[in-house]
């Protein structure tokens, strides 16, 4: 998801706080809030699960459009002791983020405790038996030894002389199943946890893939929504595919402007879901495509609902997807409910996020177990309607003319790939065998894609 969020010169200020005087309907106090919110959260997600420098992420985090009308107004305090992260802008529209160790951090709106469940998570995190996945790297950084590999690597940390900067915090090139090249940026390892931003609706994808392998849910079947259950609601008609494809119908676009229903639902009510449920109908179901956070969070409440609660979803997701990976740097953040934030707030290693690759590379196989259905990871690399976004992935397998873009730009016609704000990505490549990841802090409006094309093309010639 792309959480630039674009709140509009004439938002100034005091104009702002005229507009709130007057009780204007679009209401520029929310939108406020939703920018003190997302600097709040992602403040103390990188500050106290990444462990990047507060000062630099707090100075990173508002260079966006939008926000960084707003930064010179904007204050932040941290307090280590407390582990949370407070924002406002002149004074008012405070925004208040917490840390929970192994949880990493959510918003606290008003008095109210967010839920903490109730998990030993320690123990989930813990297999009961070997990783399927064979071990994709030793401890040591792989440093590329062909001149060219290293070359590609190196252009992919490369900063340009004035802004946008491209912040490139990590790469991770994986080939039939091996590490052969990564980089990192100062401050930044192997084992650091790094926000994926919308990657983490890719997350919730495996997890609905998973459920449908183990027959606990179907793309095919109505939404199991309660509040769409009357025999009169029309939303009764919206399939778990249409989720997952975002086509929908329902009134949960999302512009980035913090006056959008998507927006709103990620930074102002303790549960998220529960906002996205209540949305009404606006387009055929099945008929309209716009990208939508809040689809992806309702799937993230079928999972909690489906495998028993928020703390049976935990276990489930360490159980049956992050261990068989040997995926270990992860953390799942949660909403105020307990319910997993499933479009935005996961936060892994780079190398994690490559296992994850991995699994889709793999046709959803580990190990000689199948964890996903046999058609899902074509199902999800399949173009929605006439878009290049699949179902939790977006992809090259469209004849949208931002996929064949990006093939003549290097990125092979048989990619797909999960991608985040601010140039967050991990490409599948089948026909190379290879998963690419990338990761890092651009305010570019496009997530610097044309260095991640310039990346793979010198990547592939690299290896062949």
């Amino acid at each position: 998801m792309m959480i630039i969020l674009r709140i509009c010169a004439a938002m100034a200020a005091l104009a702002l706080l005229v507009a709130i005087a007057a009780g204007f309907v679009f209401r520029p106090d929310q939108a406020l809030r939703v920018a003190t919110g997302f600097v709040a959260h992602n403040v103390c997600s990188k500050t106290f699960v990444s462990q990047l420098d507060p000062q630099t992420v707090f100075a990173e985090t508002t260079e966006r459009e939008g926000i960084r009308r707003l930064r010179h107004l904007m204050w932040f305090d941290l307090d280590r002791a407390a582990k949370t992260v407070d924002v406002a802008v002149l004074g008012r529209f405070r925004s208040h983020a917490i840390f929970r160790e192994g949880f990493g951090c959510v918003l606290q709106h008003g008095s109210a405790t967010p839920y903490l469940p109730k998990i030993d998570l320690e123990a989930a995190r813990t297999p009961k038996a070997p990783p399927l996945l064979p071990e994709i790297a030793g401890a040591d950084v792989v440093e590329p030894t062909d001149p060219a590999l290293k070359a590609a690597l190196d252009h992919a940390f490369e900063e340009p002389a004035s802004p946008p900067f491209r912040r490139t915090k990590a790469v991770v090139v994986v080939r039939d199943g091996r590490v052969i090249a990564e980089g990192y940026a100062a401050g930044v390892g192997v084992d650091t946890e790094l926000l994926g931003f919308s990657m983490t609706k890719s997350v919730i994808n495996a997890l609905i893939g998973i459920m449908t392998q183990q027959d606990l849910l179907s793309p095919s079947v109505p939404a199991p929504v309660p509040e769409w259950r009357g025999a009169s609601d029309p939303r009764g008609r919206i399939e778990v595919e249409h989720l997952m494809r975002m086509t929908t119908g329902l009134d949960l676009d999302e512009t980035n402007s913090g006056f959008d229903p998507s927006s709103q639902m990620m930074y102002l009510p303790d549960d998220m879901a529960g906002f996205a449920v209540k949305a009404e109908l606006i387009a055929p179901v099945g008929k309209r495509w716009h990208y939508s956070s809040g689809t992806t969070q309702i799937l993230a409440r079928l999972v909690r609902d489906g495998t028993g609660g928020p703390e049976r979803s935990l276990a489930f997701a360490w159980r049956e997807l992050f261990n068989p990976l040997g995926m270990r740097h992860v953390t799942l953040e949660l909403d105020g409910t307990g319910t997993i934030q499933g479009t935005t707030y996961m936060l892994a290693s780079a190398r994690d996020w490559a296992r994850f690759g991995l699994l889709y590379l793999n046709d959803g196989m580990v190990g000689g177990k199948r964890i996903l259905h046999e058609d899902w990871v074509d199902f999800c690399a399949a173009a929605t309607l006439d878009t290049d976004y699949g179902a939790g992935f977006w992809t090259n397998r469209s004849e949208h003319e931002h996929a064949k873009g990006r093939a003549r730009a290097g990125i092979p016609r048989d990619a797909f790939f999960a991608s985040g704000d601010l140039g967050q990505r991990i490409f599948i490549i089948p026909s190379q065998r290879m998963v690419v990841v990338r990761l890092g802090d651009s305010v570019d409006p496009t997530g610097d894609i044309r260095g991640a094309a310039r990346l793979i093309k010198e990547v592939i010639a690299a290896v062949n």
